[in-house]
């Protein structure tokens, strides 16, 4: 019987700790973590440095855009709008460096329109939400905004970064 205690006891402890290990890796979050881009974040995925992926900014979701790389990497036509939130620059169809901003004071209905349709079927359908900018998540005092929902793209399978 001594024996076969030991031996239960080292199976138990044997498995109790490989299944801590097992269960840290395995475990998946049943909510997915948002990430957060700084302005001084987001500036480094505008398509300049190899290797890093290429993410934009519309109205606070940032998306990776480096599939259509020929459109936004570097010296692409739409290059100016990535590493940032160019939420004005799509509302207004405006590559002006004026433009390149997430402020949309002043916009006509025409373009607040324009803006909702562009980010809803072109960037919501075709490339993936990575994050979201601290205006999007934050108050304006850093607090969170108990109001904030992330954006669903059930068509999607993003990649973890976290």
């Amino acid at each position: 019987m001594t024996v076969l205690k030991v031996y239960v006891t080292f199976v138990l402890v044997y498995a109790l700790d490989c299944s801590a290990d097992d269960a840290k890796l395995k475990y998946k979050s049943a909510v997915k973590p948002v990430r957060l881009f700084t302005d001084e974040e987001l500036s480094k995925y505008n398509g300049h440095q190899e290797g890093l992926p290429i993410y934009m900014a519309v109205k606070g979701v940032v998306f990776d855009v480096t599939k259509g790389k020929e459109f936004y990497g570097k010296g692409a036509p739409y290059n100016a709008l990535v590493g940032k939130d160019s939420t004005r620059a799509v509302a207004k169809m405006s590559l002006d460096p004026e433009d390149l901003t997430h402020d949309t004071t002043g916009l006509t209905e025409e373009q607040l329109e324009s803006l909702e349709s562009v980010f809803s079927g072109t960037y919501k359908t075709k490339y993936p939400i990575v994050g979201y900018t601290a205006r999007r998540i934050l108050n304006p005092d850093g607090s969170p905004n108990e109001d904030f929902q992330p954006d669903d793209q059930p068509q999607f399978s993003t990649r973890d970064e976290f």
